[in-house]
């Protein structure tokens, strides 16, 4: 398994990584670097990830997917979140993928992920995962509307390094397979046994207004397909629908 590296503080470990990358081309795949402290730690929508200092795991990891055509990469967001469940489910099981890639345990935000793809002309040449998973942070600061960490659900504080191992040995895991096979539809079926409110009628908000749906699918390419209440589907990039939690 390639290395772990742990810092006490950066104010991004995604950018820690891509300047790691910057110095050595050859960084090895599986790389992991993982933070006590991120002074600018990043979620999607451009909005910050808090995270108490040594209380989470806040890391980046390296993937080098160069098979993966760069109208597929989403398989890769769908591994990753594949592998941040399982680990969970190991300790709590009843985790959910909330689309594209939060990992949820009931309607509560455990782990959120942020990926970041560099492309040149022969396709995907790296991936940068950012994973940020709540593990012993007892209270939550930011106006984030449905946090909880793994001790809030278990009782039970964790050794962060230890986990850090088991989540580089799960990704490793679920990217293996996939390497391995190449089987882009089977991880994709298991991304939507896994997916929060996949079939289930609930609310949703989009550039329209509050309506209600079901999702039934998640195009290859990563776009949310739900059907609403009169029988027609709703096709979303990522940012053209919310969940109503």
């Amino acid at each position: 398994m390639a290395d772990i590296i742990y810092v006490d503080e950066t104010s991004s470990t995604n950018t820690l990584l891509k300047d790691m990358l910057r110095r050595d081309a050859a960084v090895p795949e599986m790389t992991l670097v993982y933070a006590g402290f991120q002074t600018a730690g990043r979620g999607q929508r451009g909005n910050t990830w808090e995270s108490a200092r040594g209380q989470n795991i806040s890391c980046s990891l390296l993937l080098r997917p160069v098979s993966v055509a760069p109208q597929e990469q989403f398989v890769i967001s769908e591994i990753v979140s594949l592998a941040v469940a399982d680990l969970i489910d190991r300790h709590c099981p009843g985790t959910a993928i909330k689309w594209p890639n939060d990992i949820y345990h009931g309607d509560r935000k455990i782990c959120g992920i942020l990926i970041e793809n560099q492309l040149d002309a022969s396709g995907i040449v790296s991936s940068i995962v950012g994973i940020g998973i709540n593990i012993n942070q007892d209270v939550f600061a930011s106006d984030a509307p449905n946090p909880v960490s793994l001790r809030q659900l278990t009782g039970v504080t964790y050794d962060i390094g230890s986990l850090v191992e088991e989540l580089q040995q799960a990704v490793a895991a679920r990217y293996g397979d996939f390497m391995r096979n190449g089987d882009a539809g089977e991880v994709h079926e298991d991304y939507l046994r896994r997916l929060y409110r996949f079939g289930t009628v609930a609310a949703y908000v989009d550039a329209g207004g509050q309506f209600t749906g079901r999702i039934v699918d998640v195009r290859r390419h990563g776009r949310l397909v739900i059907e609403d209440g009169d029988g027609r589907t709703r096709d979303y990039a990522f940012k053209e629908v919310s969940f109503v939690i």
